[in-house]
């Protein structure tokens, strides 16, 4: 049995009262949720062309469309994930904009004259800022249109917008509404449908894909938790996640859930590969965890192999990790190697994979700090759903 399936298997009066009851469940049922969510999506598909053609998204107009994509915290990594690949293939500015910085600067950010589609990513619907942007968006800009991805049906993003032509509300599957305090499937089934709303014209094309996903996902469990919970034992106090491109989103959401699960005693730090030599390489040390999410592109993965080799030489860290690309392993760039199995797979589409390594890293972590992975906040700094957060006028 691996890590994570010795979790799983635990009685449930031991889950309860280690606070296992959600998370290793959350994190392992993944890949075979990614299926239901696409077709949902088909069901869906209709209604979401129907409404992208109201807002202007037709062939002839689409880039005339400024397209933000809106989330905070792990919804904002979601929309960082899914934002290289609705620009390449809505041929449109596709921009991840946080509903944080949408709050306090929204009419800064909003260009006269311009025509704009507004995807909001958010588990519960319920967060201050969330509910605030969307109901400020509308009564400030009446011409955006919404499109509003959640978990939770009751949250308000979808009731109280329910009845708005110029707002669509999608509601995923209820099993992936994460009752533990950290995202997991929450995320991933929401880079899964923002896939799905890339390839709307042709989703066919984006099946392989996905199957290629759910095989490469259940495969690399297994391997990921095995890893994860021997790191985790040697109870590392510093962590740093890089990625490149799409990948950087997923080393932001890798170095959150470590954050999160471990109550900030792993503090985490996170940039691209080139971007980590301009000043953040100083908080490395002969301590620290690197882990690296290799690009699949050859004219970005030099760069990374450059950086690890660096961090060898100079002994930065005491590990180093690298998930992706099985080509390496001969090579003495890293102490353990992942590589998910999604051969042909650009890194566009690789978030929902790689990201488990950095929740099971989490999960792990919190288990060798001795907190309780569901609830692992003790003194309630942060919580489920941010909804304390004063909204000024």
């Amino acid at each position: 049995m691996n890590e994570l399936s010795q979790l799983l298997g635990l009685p449930e009066a031991e889950k309860a009262k280690r606070g296992l009851v959600h998370t290793p469940a959350e994190i392992a049922q993944q890949p075979d949720t990614w299926g239901a969510t696409f077709e949902l999506f088909r069901s869906e598909r209709d209604r979401i062309q129907y409404f992208l053609s109201a807002a202007g998204m037709t062939d002839a107009g689409a880039s005339q469309v400024i397209v933000y994509l809106v989330g905070a915290g792990t919804s904002d990594y979601t929309a960082q994930a899914v934002s290289h690949l609705l620009r390449r293939l809505w041929r449109c500015e596709a921009i991840a904009v946080p509903s944080t910085d949408l709050l306090t600067q929204m009419d800064e950010l909003i260009l006269p004259g311009r025509k704009y589609l507004w995807i909001s990513f958010s588990r519960s619907g319920d967060s201050s800022e969330g509910v605030a942007v969307l109901a400020r968006a509308r009564e400030r800009y009446p011409d955006i249109h919404h499109i509003v991805i959640s978990c939770n049906p009751n949250g308000r993003m979808l009731k109280e917008t329910a009845e708005n032509p110029k707002v669509l509300g999608i509601c995923l599957n209820d099993e992936v509404n994460d009752r533990g305090l950290a995202m997991t499937s929450s995320f991933s089934n929401m880079v899964i449908f923002g896939q799905c709303l890339a390839h709307i014209q042709r989703p066919e094309t984006y099946e392989p894909v996905l199957r290629k996903l759910v095989a490469a996902g259940k495969s690399f469990l297994p391997r990921a938790a095995d890893c994860a919970a021997g790191i985790a034992k040697q109870g590392y106090t510093k962590a740093f996640f890089v990625g490149s491109g799409p990948l950087r989103a997923v080393a932001k959401e890798s170095a959150l859930k470590v954050l999160e699960l471990t109550a900030g005693k792993m503090l985490t730090m996170t940039e691209s590969a080139l971007g980590l030599r301009h000043g953040p390489m100083a908080a490395l040390d002969r301590e620290s965890l690197f882990v690296c999410f290799l690009s699949g592109d050859k004219r970005v993965q030099p760069y990374e192999r450059d950086l690890l080799r660096e961090i060898g030489a100079k002994r930065l860290a005491k590990r180093r990790v690298v998930v992706g690309n099985s080509e390496l392993v001969t090579d003495s760039y890293a102490d353990d190697y992942l590589a998910p199995e999604v051969g042909g797979i650009a890194d566009e589409y690789r978030a929902p994979v790689d990201v488990m390594f950095g929740q099971l890293l989490g999960l792990f972590s919190s288990l060798r700090w001795n907190l309780m992975p569901d609830s692992p906040s003790p003194d309630g700094v942060i919580s489920r759903v941010v909804e304390n957060v004063s909204i000024h006028l």
